[in-house]
């Protein structure tokens, strides 16, 4: 298994993941030339890549994905409301649709796209498992509620939400209505929420954490690592590599054997 955070913030978010059977992007929130350009630097040849899976439509996680798809010749997967919502954005690609909460198999993976709180149509995380272990990604989500938590158990690498810091928001430039929408339960989880999340999945197996999604404007990655690292140095349950989410290039690789 191989992760990589191609891109990750609130101008575009995309995730590279490498199966034993099967590359897939979840999300494409950056142009073509550049998702292309971030792939090529991780040694990734594009055109081996077999779908792109969505887990909601705004525009930061598929800006991207209807030109990446049309290019490559791959599938776009996700909820029929998200593929209807993104319709701009994915014009003629191909897509194939699934029913949240119900498992389905792709390219020798089981993929479990299960319901996450957000301000948008039927968004998702994901639990993707094959021969070598399960992944977890959930982020853009306002809480984790008890079935985010079970369904991101016993993963080898997760991608979780480090959206901001609590006094950053509170004290930064956004509009209190901003604020208020960032801090509900459809909008992002904190860098508190999110150590209080990575918490209840820490098991044996653990052995990459990649922190997603941070503002720019209310978070600062040392804040986010800071969390992680104080929770994960507090516990001899596991030690998992650790990797903080950038906007502007992709982040090192996890690699799973």
């Amino acid at each position: 298994m191989k992760v990589s955070l191609l891109a990750s913030g609130s101008k575009g978010n995309s995730l590279y993941l490498e199966s034993d059977s099967c590359r897939l992007l979840i999300d494409a929130g950056l142009s073509c030339r550049e998702t292309l350009v971030r792939l090529s630097s991780l040694g990734v040849a594009p055109e081996t890549l077999d779908g792109i899976l969505v887990t909601h439509e705004h525009s930061d996680h598929v800006r991207g994905v209807g030109t990446v798809a049309r290019k490559l010749k791959i599938p776009i997967l996700g909820a029929a409301k998200t593929l209807e919502a993104s319709r701009s954005c994915i014009g003629k690609a191909q897509q194939i649709e699934f029913e949240p909460g119900i498992s389905f198999e792709f390219k020798g993976l089981t993929i479990d796209p299960f319901p996450i709180t957000h301000d948008a149509c039927d968004p998702v995380g994901y639990r993707i498992e094959g021969s070598l272990g399960i992944f977890g990604f959930a982020t853009d989500l306002g809480v984790a509620t008890r079935l985010v938590e079970e369904k991101l158990k016993g993963c080898r690498a997760l991608v979780l939400e480090f959206n901001h810091d609590e006094r950053m928001l509170q004290e930064g430039p956004y509009p209190w209505h901003l604020k208020q929408r960032i801090r509900s339960r459809h909008g992002h989880l904190s860098n508190e929420q999110g150590a209080n999340l990575l918490a209840e999945l820490l098991h044996p197996g653990l052995e990459g954490v990649f922190l997603s999604h941070l503002s720019e404007v209310n978070n600062d990655p040392a804040l986010a690592l800071a969390s992680a690292r104080g929770l994960l140095d507090s516990q001899n349950v596991c030690a998992p590599q650790v990797f903080v989410g950038n906007q502007y290039q992709a982040s090192g690789m996890l690699a799973i054997a």
